[in-house]
């Protein structure tokens, strides 16, 4: 039966300041004797392990507002990529959590496609500065919109 995992170059990750994990295999494949190189591989068990893990969640329903081209292009994505734009969202937040980027150069350079199509030329500079151009009489979080109660 064949391993399932991820193999690694020991070489690289040991001058990146990089280590294996305990149940790491490292392989030595020899190829100087025929004028080759000589190569060390780790072979990493757990890789596939964590990406197939399933977590039981609840989801709720939500009515978050959002800029209009933002969304399309994120619908767009989602589609792009055949998951649902709830997956995709939850992916980014979890992601972002966790410091860590949530899209490979081949997913920004698709999304910079979407936002030229959709003609969003937002950025994270204008985070938390966007107003509304008709105000739709939003009511903060906490507030109520009805007459005050006696």
């Amino acid at each position: 039966m064949a391993r399932q995992g991820i193999f690694q170059s020991t070489a690289h990750n040991s001058s990146r300041g990089l280590s294996a994990p305990e149940n790491a295999v490292t392989l030595t494949v020899d190829q100087t004797a025929g004028g080759g190189c000589l190569h060390l591989i780790t072979y990493v068990p757990w890789y596939n392990h964590t990406m197939s893990q399933e977590f039981l969640v609840e989801r709720v329903q939500t009515g978050v507002r959002m800029e209009k081209r933002l969304l399309k292009v994120l619908k767009a994505f989602a589609e792009y990529k055949d998951m649902t734009l709830g997956d995709l969202l939850e992916g980014i937040v979890l992601h972002a959590f966790d410091g860590k980027v949530p899209f490979s150069e081949d997913s920004l350079h698709r999304i910079a496609e979407l936002k030229k199509f959709y003609g969003l030329t937002l950025n994270s500079s204008g985070s938390h500065r966007l107003k509304e151009a008709a105000d739709h009489h939003r009511t903060p979080i906490g507030k109520s919109r009805g007459k005050k109660s006696r």
